[in-house]
């Protein structure tokens, strides 16, 4: 039993060693983004190194993504490179004739046991149902370079997105609350009138009620 205590416990203590190696990806957040419009995106870098500062990120874009915009990150530098396309393609009523490349973020660091957010705001694909891979490469002060370039179910995974279909704006889901005010109106009003008639005759036949019994008392009296 104790040999068996021992095992688990030499166990236990590995996996946890090794889970901050084993999960610290490159990722994006959030994993799932609505097809066909804006949306925000941020690329978490997480440092898994306890001897080096992350320096460098360079994310390559899948094609499809049109414009992109960067958040602002203290001590960072964005750099957007573009890339044309084969032919134009319209774009909310624009022709458009290049794509996002690949966005290099420079200048700062992140520290062993750090991690760190670059946002993105970026027109989507409208390809829902699909999951689209952003390769990103991490490099270290000490020269060490990481490739988050391989399948999700590799050590080194590309950070993925997958693409869902936009919430319907005004379609089968907004015809319902448009009719149903008017069924609404319709029997409240039959509801208040019927509502109003029973009390009528409930207050009249109370009425009768109390005027029957009156006159039954009224004949006792005069007959006594």
């Amino acid at each position: 039993m104790k040999i068996r205590s021992y095992i688990l416990g030499a166990a236990l203590v590995a996996v946890l060693a090794l889970a901050p190696t084993a999960f610290a990806h490159v990722t994006l957040q959030p994993e799932e983004a609505p097809a066909g419009g804006f949306t925000r995106l941020d690329v978490r870098v997480p440092n898994e190194r306890d001897n080096a500062d992350t320096t460098k990120v360079d994310v390559q874009f899948p094609p499809g993504f049109l414009s992109v915009s960067t958040e602002p990150v203290q001590g960072w530098d964005a750099k957007v490179t573009m890339r044309q396309l084969d032919k134009p393609v319209e774009q909310f009523g624009e022709q458009v004739t290049e794509e996002v490349g690949r966005i290099t973020f420079t200048g700062g660091t992140i520290g062993p046991g750090q991690f760190q957010d670059f946002g993105l705001s970026l027109a989507v694909p409208d390809k829902p149902g699909t999951a689209v891979a952003f390769k990103a490469i991490q490099t270290y002060s000490n020269g060490e370079v990481v490739r988050w370039i391989g399948p999700p179910d590799s050590e080194e995974p590309a950070p993925q997105v997958k693409l869902t279909a936009a919430e319907a704006e005004g379609g089968a889901a907004a015809e319902p609350a448009a009719a149903q005010p008017a069924a609404d109106g319709d029997d409240d009003g039959g509801s208040d009138t019927l509502a109003i008639i029973a009390l009528i005759v409930g207050i009249a036949g109370l009425a009768a009620g109390l005027a029957a019994l009156f006159l039954r008392r009224g004949a006792r009296v005069g007959a006594t």
